[in-house]
C-alpha cells in the first residue's frame, strides 16, 4: 500500500494556515517527499512524520517556494542523527543549486547522492519506489513525477513444476530475481504468474496543461496537481505566469481517466480552496481541494 500526504498547499508564500507546497509518499517503512518548500521540517512534525524514513528527495524545479526548506529539512535530518544516504533528483542544476544551498547546511552526517534529469523522461527505482521523471511546462526547467508501486504475480505452482524448480528455493524465488539450487540458476519468472496490478501516484505543479500530465497519469489512482487559480477572472494571469486553473486540472484528469484528483500549491490570494470548486467537480467528479495534512492510504486491488 501507499500513504500519501500533503505537508504543505500553497504557492509563492506560506501563510498562517497553509505550508509551502511538499508532499510525503511512504510504503513498506521508506519514504519518498517531493518538492520542500520553506518550513516543510516543521510541516512533517505537524503531520506526525519522522525523517528517519525518507530516502529520496524530488524536486520539480528551483523556485524558492519548492526548494528554500532544503537547508532546514537537511539540518533536522542531521540532528536526528541519520546516517544513511540521501538520493535528490531534480532537472539540470541540481547540482550547483543544492551545493549553494548547502553552505548553510555544512558538514551533514550523511551522504547526499544527486540525479539530474536531462532527459524528456527518466525512470530510475529507488526504496521500492519506481520514479519517473517528466518534463512539464513552466517560466523555468520543471518535473513533474510518477511515483508507482509495482506488484509481483502471484506464485505459479504448475509452472513452477514445469520448469522442474526444486520446492527448497520457491519461497527464495518469490522475493528475489534468481536463486541457484545444485548448481542450477533459476530466475522468478519460473514461477510467478503475470504481473498484478500496483499503485500510481503522479504530481505535477508550476505547469500549463500538458500532455506529459496525461500520459504518465493514465489510470492513475492519485493525481496531485495544482490548481493556482479558480477564479475565472485570472485565467490570462494563469497563462502568462505558466501555472493552472482549477477546471485545467480536472480537464486533465478526466483525459487520464485518473481515479481521484487533489489540488494544491494555491494562490495566497486563494483563501478559500474551496470557492470556485464547482466547475472543476461538474468536469471530473473525483476532485478535491485540498488543505495542508490531507492524506489518503491507496491499497493494493485485489
Amino acid at each position: 500500500m501507499l500513504d500519501v500526504c500533503l505537508l504543505g498547499t500553497g504557492g509563492t508564500m506560506p501563510l498562517k494556515n497553509r505550508w509551502l507546497t511538499s508532499a510525503l509518499f511512504r510504503s513498506a517503512g521508506k519514504s519518498l517527499m517531493i518538492d520542500c518548500g520553506e518550513g516543510t521540517q516543521i510541516a512533517m512534525k505537524h503531520s506526525g512524520f519522522t525523517f528517519k524514513p525518507l530516502g529520496v528527495l524530488c524536486i520539480t524545479h528551483f523556485h524558492a517556494d519548492h526548494i528554500s526548506g532544503l537547508p532546514g529539512l537537511l539540518l533536522s535530518m542531521g540532528n536526528e542523527g541519520r546516517q544513511e544516504p540521501l538520493t535528490i533528483i531534480g532537472p539540470r542544476g541540481l547540482t550547483r543549486v543544492v551545493n549553494a544551498l548547502r553552505i548553510i547546511a555544512p558538514g551533514l552526517p550523511f551522504g547526499i547522492k544527486l540525479i539530474e534529469i536531462d532527459e524528456p523522461e527518466k525512470t530510475v527505482e529507488l526504496d521500492g519506489f519506481v520514479i519517473t521523471a517528466f518534463h512539464v511546462r513552466h517560466t523555468v526547467e520543471c518535473l513533474g513525477y510518477r511515483i508507482e508501486l509495482r506488484r509481483a504475480g502471484r506464485f505459479d505452482v504448475e509452472k513452477a513444476q514445469r520448469y522442474n524448480v526444486p520446492k527448497k528455493i520457491w519461497s527464495v524465488l518469490q522475493k528475489n530475481e534468481r536463486a541457484e539450487a545444485d548448481g542450477v540458476t533459476y530466475t522468478q519468472d519460473m514461477v510467478l504468474g503475470a504481473a498484478r496490478k500496483g499503485i500510481k501516484a503522479v504530481y505535477a505543479t508550476d505547469t500549463r496543461p500538458t500532455e506529459s500530465i496525461v500520459r504518465n497519469a493514465e489510470d492513475a489512482d492519485l493525481l496531485i496537481c495544482e490548481g493556482m487559480y479558480g477564479d475565472p477572472e485570472k485565467q490570462a494571469r494563469a497563462e502568462e505566469t505558466y501555472h493552472m486553473m482549477y477546471h485545467e486540472a480536472a480537464q486533465l484528469a478526466k483525459d487520464a481517466r485518473a481515479k481521484r484528483l487533489w489540488l494544491t500549491h494555491y494562490s495566497p490570494s486563494l483563501t478559500d480552496e474551496k470557492e470556485f470548486l464547482g466547475e472543476a467537480a461538474r468536469i471530473f467528479p473525483g476532485t478535491k481541494a485540498c488543505k495542508d495534512g490531507e492524506m489518503i492510504t491507496i491499497r493494493f486491488e485485489d
